[in-house]
C-alpha cells in the first residue's frame, strides 16, 4: 500500500542537484528575456563578458536565476554566460593529491603509533562536487583521515607492517563509497610510514635478534649432526684399509705444510717405527754373517 511518502533513498536521489527538471517560469522567462535583450543592445561590447574561455581539464557548472541550467556541466571551449542571471563555479577535473598528515592511531593490541599516508582522486561529476557538499577537496581530505583512524584502529601492529596493501584497498573501497554522490572518484590509496615509539623499537629488535640466534643455533646443531653423520660412514670405510688412514693423515699432514710454511711436529705410528726398525735390525744382522 502506498502511503505518498517517498523512502529516505528515493528523497536523496530526488535532491542531487542536476537532475531538477523544473522550467524557469513566467518570471524567469521574463528576466531572461529582458538579460538576452541587454546582450543585444550592449553587442558588441557584451559578447566579450558574456563568452568564457574553459579549458580542456575544466568545466563549468552554470546557475541560472539559481538553479543548475542543465545536468551536465559545460565545456571544455566556449560558453555563453547571459548578464545579471548566470553565475558559473570552474571545477578541475585533474587527480588530486591529498596528504594526510600523521594520525595517532591505538592499534587492536593497545600499541600507540604513528600512521601518515596519500589519497589520489578526482572530480568525475563537476555537479554534484559543487551542489552536494560546501568544499569537495576539504570534505574529502577529513573524511580520509577518519578513515585512516578508523580502519587502523581495528588492526593490530603485526597486520599493520605485513598488510599495507589490504589496508590501503580497504581505505580505498570505503572512501570510494562515501565520496560517489560528491562527484569523486578516488584513484589511490597508499600507507607511506608506520612510525612506533623508540623503546618498542628496542624491544622488537631485542626480539629479532633473540630469534635469529635462535635459528643460528638449530642450523649450526643440524650441521654438526651431519657433519657426525659423515665422519660415522668415513671411519667405517677407514676400518676396512688401515693404510688408508695413514695415507689420509699424511695428506693433512700436506695440507697443513702447504699454507703454513712452518715446522712442524706430528707423532709417528708406532707400526711405521717397529717396521723401519725390523728392516735396519735384519740388515744389520746380514752384514754380520758375510764377515
Amino acid at each position: 500500500m502506498d502511503s505518498g511518502v517517498a523512502s529516505p533513498e528515493k528523497q536523496d536521489k530526488e535532491n542531487l542537484v542536476g537532475i531538477n527538471k523544473n522550467r524557469l517560469g513566467v518570471c524567469g522567462w521574463i528576466l531572461f528575456s529582458l538579460s538576452f535583450l541587454l546582450m543585444i543592445i550592449t553587442f558588441p561590447i557584451s559578447i566579450w563578458m558574456c563568452l568564457k574561455i574553459i579549458k580542456e581539464y575544466e568545466r563549468a557548472v552554470v546557475f541560472r536565476l539559481g538553479r543548475i541550467q542543465a545536468d551536465k556541466a559545460k565545456g571544455p571551449g566556449l560558453i555563453l554566460i547571459l548578464p545579471c542571471i548566470d553565475i558559473f563555479v570552474k571545477v578541475d577535473l585533474r587527480t588530486v593529491t591529498c596528504n594526510i598528515p600523521p594520525q595517532e592511531i591505538l592499534t587492536r593490541d593497545s600499541v600507540t603509533t604513528q600512521v601518515d599516508g596519500v589519497v589520489y582522486y578526482r572530480i568525475y561529476s563537476a555537479v554534484s562536487a559543487v551542489a552536494n557538499v560546501n568544499d569537495v577537496h576539504q570534505a574529502t581530505f577529513l573524511l580520509a583521515q577518519t578513515t585512516l583512524r578508523n580502519v587502523l584502529g581495528t588492526q593490530t601492529l603485526s597486520q599493520i607492517l605485513a598488510g599495507r596493501e589490504e589496508i590501503a584497498h580497504s581505505i580505498q573501497t570505503l572512501l570510494d563509497d562515501a565520496t560517489e554522490l560528491w562527484g569523486i572518484q578516488v584513484a589511490r590509496v597508499e600507507i607511506k610510514d608506520v612510525r612506533i615509539p623508540v623503546q618498542l623499537q628496542r624491544s622488537m629488535a631485542a626480539e629479532a635478534e633473540a630469534t635469529r640466534e635462535a635459528r643460528a643455533r638449530v642450523l649450526a646443531a643440524e650441521g654438526e649432526m651431519n657433519a657426525s653423520k659423515a665422519l660415522k660412514s668415513a671411519s667405517m670405510v677407514l676400518t676396512e684399509s688401515p693404510i688408508a688412514l695413514q695415507l689420509r693423515y699424511l695428506q693433512t699432514l700436506t695440507t697443513v705444510a702447504t699454507e703454513k710454511n712452518s715446522t712442524i711436529v706430528f707423532p709417528l705410528p708406532m707400526n711405521i717405527l717397529e717396521g723401519i726398525g725390523g728392516t735396519s735390525y735384519d740388515n744389520h744382522k746380514k752384514v754380520n754373517d758375510r764377515a
